[in-house]
């Protein structure tokens, strides 16, 4: 196994046993960087010489004894959201193009910390508004789309070109890359992670999670990063856990939901016989198998766009009326269409929110875990507008992708989502587990169980 293609928790062994050197993988990285981004386009900017300095300086480190973390010497993308002193955050738009960062965000001091090696600011849609990344191209096959908004970061832990990479999700953004290119993506509880420094899109439903290969590598990179942090208003006082996964695969005694509407509606047949066999997976594994319904399920999309279109024009209101037209056309649009909703939309949103929040609540008083499809459908190809689903009925792809996701962050609670299969055409199917706030252990030792002991031909890699 060549270096980039190892796991995060695989080369972390390899390093700490010295059996790898950080500067024989970052440099194996980097090739592989070469030899993918004329094709798939990860990265909105890479630095090499900065990565290959803190390599030798981690490689100094630990042969002087100083070994930090797993994370010591792991090479990694962030999204260009994501703010490093000194480089710039462009955040995907040409509104940005100048803006450089003054600080670390509380994400990239936390990495940092830990001996974690930068390589460069993976590729948003622009302000993280979308859910295709345009200017990307998907790691199985360049001419579908990557999903978004964080479908560089997705892309790059796909292709090998980051060991493991950080996206935000607003509204499914880390779930639904993750799934179109067959990596792990987690998205924490709502407050878990601290936004500090992390460029808004809906500032009541923007996290910031882990796009790794693995599901115990997403544990690793979560360790590092939660914990309270006073600059961010929505953080969370919980206390500093160690995330990693148990090594058995025992479910017995979890309550596994399946739910019998919402998330199996309009969704593609082999999507859905792939998810139905990986729960049945969980149910071999010792897990009871209960059927859920979703609560306030009719609602859901209304409740997500009623609270971050506004949100969202809120934060551009002064860009978006001095230089409207540095805006991509989609985005413009739908910061436009901000202005147009009044203060009761927003209001009743929130109360809608506040009403679904509660209706899980007591969902996941039922059930430990609720397990389902990340997205409806496969990576469709670039370009395409719309999927035509099997009762004649039409919907776009930004609507298709969303739909399923959203409801974890209108309520916040954690969801992980792993691949279970690709499709007749060879392309990765994702599962969502969701549970409840701040229950990600949970969803991770069940996440972990079921990579155990999936099927052989579940392990194919991204060309």
């Amino acid at each position: 196994m060549r270096p980039y293609e190892m796991s995060l928790t695989e080369a972390a062994d390899a390093i700490r046993a010295r059996r790898l050197s950080p500067v024989e993988l970052v440099d194996s990285v980097l090739e592989r960087i070469d030899r993918t981004e004329p094709h798939l386009r990860a990265y909105a900017a890479v630095d090499a010489e900065r990565a290959r300095s803190a390599a030798r300086d981690a490689e100094r480190d630990i042969a002087a004894g100083r070994y930090r973390d797993p994370l010591h010497g792991i090479p990694m993308g962030l999204k260009d959201l994501i703010d490093v002193a000194g480089t710039a955050t462009s955040a995907g738009s040409r509104v940005r193009a100048d803006h450089r960062a003054h600080s670390d965000s509380t994400v990239a001091t936390r990495l940092a910390a830990a001996g974690a090696v930068l390589l460069g600011k993976t590729h948003t849609h622009e302000f993280a508004y979308g859910l295709t990344t345009p200017q990307t191209h998907n790691a199985w096959d360049p001419g579908r789309v990557a999903g978004g908004s964080s479908g560089g970061s997705a892309v790059a832990v796909a292709a090998g070109s980051a060991t493991f990479a950080l996206g935000t999700d607003t509204g499914g953004s880390i779930r639904v890359p993750a799934a179109l290119n067959g990596v792990v993506g987690l998205k924490p509880t709502y407050g878990l992670v601290p936004r500090h420094g992390v460029t808004s899109l809906s500032w009541s439903l923007d996290h910031v999670g882990p796009i790794t290969r693995t599901v115990e590598d997403a544990a690793l990179v979560l360790t590092a990063l939660a914990g309270y942090d006073p600059r961010d208003p929505a953080s969370l006082a919980a206390p500093a856990a160690d995330y990693r996964p148990t090594t058995g695969t025992d479910l017995s005694g979890l309550r596994i939901g399946v739910p019998s509407s919402y998330y199996f509606d309009h969704v593609d047949p082999e999507v859905e016989t792939a998810v139905r066999h990986a729960v049945d997976r969980l149910r071999t594994l010792g897990a009871h198998l209960v059927d859920v319904e979703i609560p306030m399920a009719r609602y859901v999309q209304a409740t997500h766009w009623g609270l971050m279109v506004p949100e969202a024009t809120a934060y551009h209101e002064r860009t978006l009326r001095t230089v409207p037209e540095l805006y991509e056309a989609d985005v413009r649009v739908l910061l436009e269409a901000g202005e147009l909703m009044t203060a009761g939309d927003y209001l009743r949103a929130q109360r809608s929110r506040t009403l679904m929040r509660d209706a899980w609540d007591r969902l996941l008083r039922e059930v430990d875990v609720i397990a389902a499809p990340a997205v409806p459908a496969t990576a469709v190809r670039a370009g395409q507008e719309t999927i035509t689903w099997a009762d004649g009925s039409v919907e776009s792809v930004s609507d298709a992708y969303v739909r399923l996701s959203s409801p974890a962050n209108i309520t916040g609670v954690p969801a992980l989502c792993l691949p279970v299969g690709h499709d007749t055409a060879g392309l990765p199917i994702g599962m969502q587990l969701l549970g409840r706030p701040l229950g990600e252990s949970v969803l991770l030792r069940v996440g972990h169980a079921y990579e155990q002991t999936r099927p052989a031909r579940e392990l194919a890699r991204a060309a």
